[in-house]
């Protein structure tokens, strides 16, 4: 497909289509939690992200939605702490603390960590390990945290995500099924009652009514508890239920940014095209154009 026949099929030129969008002015009665800026990563000769600038707000749900190979997990593990970015800078700003994690020492993660919960795809808990167990690791090799002290936490988490703790904190993952080792993953992101929670492809693999479990779980826990949630999905129907904004990335830039009725109204093809669903548009370009030669 030429450069002419992409203007005049998406009616915006190349470079408008893959721009980054603007940095809004942060709305009045927010606080950026997160301030990124000119993030910029490569793994070899691949340029994974392209100068990420995003501020997170306080206590809001973002979503960050995009196609394979667009980003997302590389920038989620930028806001873990496990990546330094190769240009740029990720400050955090949390309650009587701040740090630089584009250049914090393993003390400050240490302690950046004990302020953030993880949920990750397909839950992630360790096999060999029971409930009680899996969801208390995090205080026993962290926090180093007494037994009886454990057990509380663990119970009080297991039952914000509205599980039977006495039933099943003997129970290993194979017992569990999966809606339940999915909310037991969420128990062990907010056991150490985080600020900040990152969810990876969290519905991924589910049924449709458990789906539907976890994104109402994860608007009750942003309620009930105040945390900040960024989401990284594909699941454009959980996007919609669960975000306060909603962002897309494609070809390592942040291209749009909004909340749900300005994300949907955006204009940019490579957006409608993931919204329809369509086969037809700059996300799935390339793969057709391979098919062709």
């Amino acid at each position: 497909m030429s450069s002419q026949s992409d203007e005049k099929t998406y009616s915006m030129s190349r470079e408008q289509m893959e721009a980054s969008a603007p940095l809004d002015a942060v709305p009045a009665g927010q606080e950026p939690l997160f301030k990124i800026r000119n993030l910029d990563k490569s793994f070899s000769r691949r340029h994974i992200l392209r100068g990420i600038d995003i501020d997170i707000y306080r206590g809001e749900t973002l979503v960050i939605l995009g196609g394979s190979g667009s980003g997302k997990t590389t920038l989620l593990r930028h806001l873990m702490g496990m990546l330094r970015p190769d240009e740029g800078s990720i400050q955090v700003n949390f309650t009587g603390s701040s740090v630089r994690l584009d250049r914090a020492t393993s003390e400050e993660l240490d302690a950046y960590r004990a302020h953030l919960g993880v949920v990750f795809q397909g839950a992630a808990l360790l096999n060999s390990l029971t409930v009680l167990e899996n969801v208390g690791l995090p205080l026993v090799e962290v926090r180093h945290l007494p037994a009886q002290e454990v057990f509380d936490k663990v119970v009080a988490a297991l039952q914000k995500v509205y599980l039977p703790a006495g039933e099943i904190l003997h129970l290993k993952p194979a017992a569990l099924s999966g809606g339940m080792r999915k909310r037991v993953g969420i128990a062990r992101a907010i056991v150490q009652e985080p600020e900040l929670i990152l969810y990876d492809e969290p519905t991924t693999g589910l049924d449709p009514v458990t789906v539907s479990g976890v994104n109402e779980l994860t608007l009750d826990l942003q309620k009930r508890l105040g945390v900040t949630s960024v989401v990284i999905t594909h699941d454009i129907d959980a996007a919609f239920k669960i975000a306060d904004r909603i962002a897309m990335l494609y070809k390592g830039r942040i291209i749009a940014i909004g909340t749900k009725e300005t994300f949907r109204s955006n204009p940019n093809p490579a957006v409608q095209q993931l919204l329809t669903g369509s086969t037809q548009g700059p996300l799935t370009e390339a793969f057709l154009q391979g098919q062709a030669q």
